[in-house]
């Protein structure tokens, strides 16, 4: 079993999606693969439907995946003090090093997705926000070396 992971009620809502997808679309492709490899001939040498099995495996190894994640979700409301950074919070930042200014969204560690400013919980520049005001700078230690934020805006 896995550890209980926290997720925002939209990561939930999406990875429900993802299972139901999987579940009907998914499985109905597959299935439909499989019959038109299996009329191409002798199961022996049928490159494309022994291809096909073992996509329809990997796709149920990953919908057997997506559902233990399902069952270890733990929603997460976002904090009750909206001036402070926690989880599922928005906080824009300026690196005070290059002066760029991002917009993060705290989410779990699933739900992450750098480029979309989805930030992981769990990374080091979201364990050094959590708690902040706006006004504040935090010291955040990264693989590159410490980096600090001036957070603008929580919110």
């Amino acid at each position: 079993m896995l550890e209980p992971e926290q997720i925002t009620p939209e990561g939930l809502t999406a990875l429900r999606a993802e299972i139901a997808e999987l579940e009907s679309t998914g499985r109905a492709e597959m299935a439909e693969r499989i019959k038109a490899a299996r009329e191409l001939g002798d199961l022996k040498e049928n490159a494309e439907y022994h291809i096909a099995k073992d996509d329809q495996a990997h796709l149920e190894t990953k919908i057997k995946r997506l559902t233990e994640r399902l069952r270890a979700a733990r929603v997460v409301e976002g904090t009750s003090d909206p001036e402070v950074v926690g989880f599922g919070s928005t906080v824009t930042v300026i690196d005070e090093s290059s002066g760029r200014e991002t917009q993060f969204t705290l989410v779990g560690p699933t739900e992450a997705d750098l480029k979309s400013g989805r930030l992981s919980s769990e990374s080091p520049v979201a364990r050094a926000l959590v708690g902040a005001r706006a006004g504040e700078t935090v010291a955040a230690e990264t693989p590159g070396g410490e980096r600090r934020y001036k957070v603008k805006r929580v919110g």
